[in-house]
């Protein structure tokens, strides 16, 4: 059977990925945008002109070690499956996508970035059969702080419904901005982990929850306050992950509560975190992205397109 290639263009990421519909298997690539020191991320045109200049160089390297032939291709066109959900970021991809497609005569499978990270993260843990079945799914990244019930689509392959989100801040914007108040390099995730390892403090947290959404402004207030009073960094760092923990607990009990007990999977960048990881692991039966395939990827991209194409 054929290999499929997935193509993501995030605001963060630019990414390709092989899926070998036989092995079950994914060589996947992935380039950060450049971020100048100090700034929380880039401007969409900014965004546009790396992922045009990247992109050639990765497809081109992912070539260079593959010989056989594409079936299909996946790409992610926008943020969500909703109504006026747009970033001119992903138009670099689907261009690409679409070119590709047209040249070698090929179907290109159009998605969303959200669903690319949930259908990564079934991959990754080996569950991809919850695709024909209801589930309870986290999106938890720069952008999103979503609690989603997902079930079965003929034509989306699963969609996807919001029934809880952050209100204000995003988690991974918490992440972001307390990093860089403390001079960490956006986008501060793995650096604030390791500070965060370091604190021995006894942090309490209270999440303001909402039914079943988050409000995540008042941790970066809190943050703030903590380092205008001189307290550690490694202590700041590890209550803005307990704080976040701490919500994405409490909206999955709310989920849970009000929807039944459904398997539970955890996908996007934050949920990377070891910290916040390994406690939720302890709080409920979950799956969870392994981290190469938490972050901005394209593996869901080329999954999707698999399973489009009944390549599995």
């Amino acid at each position: 059977m054929p290999f499929c290639l997935g193509i993501d263009t995030s605001n963060y990421t630019t990414s390709t990925a092989l899926f070998d519909t036989d092995k079950r298997t994914i060589v996947h690539s992935k380039k950060l945008l450049p971020v100048k020191e100090g700034q929380l991320g880039l401007r969409q045109s900014d965004a546009v002109f790396h992922h045009t200049k990247q992109l050639p160089e990765m497809m081109s390297a992912l070539f260079d070690r593959f010989e056989d032939k594409i079936g299909s291709i996946g790409v992610s066109y926008r943020p969500r499956n909703i109504d006026g959900s747009y970033m001119p970021c992903f138009l670099v991809g689907e261009g690409t996508a679409d070119i590709i497609g047209a040249v070698n005569k090929i179907s290109v499978h159009k998605t969303s970035h959200q669903i690319g990270h949930i259908l990564a993260a079934l991959y990754s843990s080996d569950k991809l059969e919850l695709v024909r079945q209801r589930f309870i799914a986290f999106h938890v990244s720069g952008g999103t702080t979503d609690c989603l019930i997902v079930e079965p689509d003929e034509n989306e392959v699963i969609k996807a419904t919001e029934i809880g989100t952050s209100l204000d801040l995003k988690a991974g914007q918490a992440v972001g901005r307390t990093g860089i108040m403390m001079g960490l390099k956006f986008p501060c995730g793995k650096e604030l982990e390791k500070l965060a390892l370091n604190s021995t403090k006894k942090i309490k947290a209270n999440p303001v929850i909402k039914n079943g959404s988050c409000c995540l402004s008042g941790l970066e207030n809190k943050c703030r306050k903590m380092l205008d009073d001189g307290e550690k960094h490694s202590d700041i760092a590890a209550y803005c992950l307990e704080f976040i923990y701490r919500s994405i607990k409490a909206m999955t009990e709310y989920a849970i509560l009000n929807y039944g007990e459904l398997p539970v999977v955890y996908a996007g960048g934050v949920m990377s975190n070891k910290i916040i990881r390994s406690k939720l692991e302890k709080d409920f039966e979950a799956y969870f992205a392994e981290p190469d395939f938490s972050c901005d990827n394209a593996a869901g991209t080329a999954v999707f397109s698999a399973i489009r194409e009944n390549f599995i």
